[in-house]
């Protein structure tokens, strides 16, 4: 995808959360395009060896609320993608450290950013679908929300203190919901990963598909490199200031859809599906996302629809 016509898009990146999935893959689509990339993780679900290893690239092993650090870096980047957060089955656990993580993490990035990065040009957001729980309207558009979970209590407020400091000092921001992301990099060394990582483990080495509730629930599946074509026109487009984007493909694929195109795919047609009781955090019956505002405004298209993003997954997980 076009994003700009210039060669050098970026000058200094700071990156939160670059050791994990969306990160770490957004950090490989940064590095040709950028003079620097700084990174913030504490790895307590991201990777390290995800990273990219490259002179343009300095990895702090840290707390994005560690305002020293945060000062240090916030005066050297133009461009902030704020990916950090605690996830959606670790919130129902700990709902402290989701407050911590997400939300006053959330607000500390936004206020160090507003006094310590003169230059910037956008703090780039990822909030998630999740904030529309089990949506009454179908495609769901940015209009909508229903907050039933911890995780989209923290993910929506910050996007509320986003608005705050676009609205008040003119920070620039931007932020995404995505739906349901999958794709080359996602593994299931992470406890967290989604059910694409995990129906395609199990189907290599010839388990049960884990199945929660009937299987019958859908979700919108976003191959990732439509959402990293996301992620970066939000940073580059004047438009997308001050603005929230679905990122979605408004296609709904039941799990056992899922499970049966990943069964396909990988060879194993005669492979079963195991049903799991519900867990706390299966609320939503349908997920169908109206994406139709960044496809406008920013001319997002995807690129992948789902069968094709399973293949390219795949083939990634051969090596």
């Amino acid at each position: 995808m076009n994003y700009t016509n210039t060669s050098s898009i970026f000058e200094n990146i700071l990156v939160t959360g670059g050791a994990g999935f969306i990160g770490s893959q957004l950090i490989k689509k940064l590095l040709p395009l950028c003079r620097h990339i700084y990174i913030i993780d504490d790895l307590s679900t991201g990777q390290k060896n995800a990273v990219p290893v490259s002179e343009k690239i300095t990895f702090h092993h840290d707390c994005i609320t560690n305002k020293k650090l945060l000062f240090e870096i916030m005066p050297k980047v133009k461009h902030i993608f704020h990916l950090a957060c605690s996830n959606l089955l670790q919130s129902v656990r700990d709902l402290e450290k989701d407050f911590q993580t997400n939300l006053f993490g959330g607000f500390v990035m936004l206020q160090c950013a507003k006094s310590h990065c003169p230059d910037l040009k956008r703090f780039v957001y990822t909030s998630t679908a999740s904030i529309y729980s089990d949506a009454s309207i179908l495609p769901t558009p940015e209009t909508y929300y229903k907050i039933s979970l911890p995780y989209a209590a923290s993910k929506f407020s910050s996007e509320h203190y986003c608005d705050v400091y676009n609205h008040m000092y003119q920070l620039p921001t931007t932020v995404l919901r995505l739906s349901n992301v999958y794709g080359p990099g996602q593994t299931t060394s992470n406890p967290y990963c989604g059910v694409v990582a995990k129906f395609f483990e199990a189907a290599q080495k010839k388990q049960p598909l884990m199945v929660y509730m009937d299987g019958q629930q859908t979700r919108d599946f976003t191959y990732i490199e439509d959402a990293l074509d996301a992620l970066l026109l939000s940073a580059v487009k004047e438009k997308a200031i001050g603005q929230i984007y679905n990122v979605g493909m408004g296609v709904e694929t039941n799990i056992i859809e899922l499970a049966e195109k990943i069964k396909y795919i990988t060879g194993f047609t005669k492979g079963t599906i195991e049903f799991r009781p519900k867990r706390q955090i299966d609320i939503v019956a349908r997920r169908n996302i109206d994406a139709k505002k960044i496809q406008k405004e920013l001319n997002w298209k995807p690129q992948y629809n789902l069968h094709e993003g399973l293949l390219k997954t795949f083939q990634w997980m051969k090596g």
